[in-house]
């Protein structure tokens, strides 16, 4: 799904198809040592989807706030260096803990 490419030791905790509010479509990703972020451009043509650049690549050291929020469009936020950003995710809580526990685990 993804090309992101690990570290030694880094393995991936969770990966997910979505939308950030400014940066728009992408795959989410979460390492046990960053939150990684890739924009996708795809085609209702052919139903093909293709990653492109990788807009975000933090640290999960760097990430000084996790919360959800939204009842029926879900939203796991994080805030790094005074910036929020906003994933549309299907279950917002099971990101918010499993980034809280990789920060801890870090």
């Amino acid at each position: 799904m993804s090309s992101v490419e690990r570290g030694s030791g880094e393995k991936i905790i969770l990966q997910e198809d979505c939308a950030e509010d400014k940066l728009r479509n992408g795959i989410l990703t979460l390492t046990n040592r960053r939150l990684i972020f890739e924009k996708t451009e795809g085609s209702m043509v052919v139903l093909s989807k293709k990653t492109g650049d990788v807009v975000l690549d933090i640290r999960l050291d760097k990430i000084s706030s996790v919360k959800t929020e939204g009842f029926l469009i879900k939203k796991v936020t994080i805030i790094v260096d005074h910036t929020s950003y906003k994933f549309g995710v299907f279950n917002n809580g099971k990101w918010a803990k499993a980034i809280e526990k990789q920060k801890v685990t870090t």
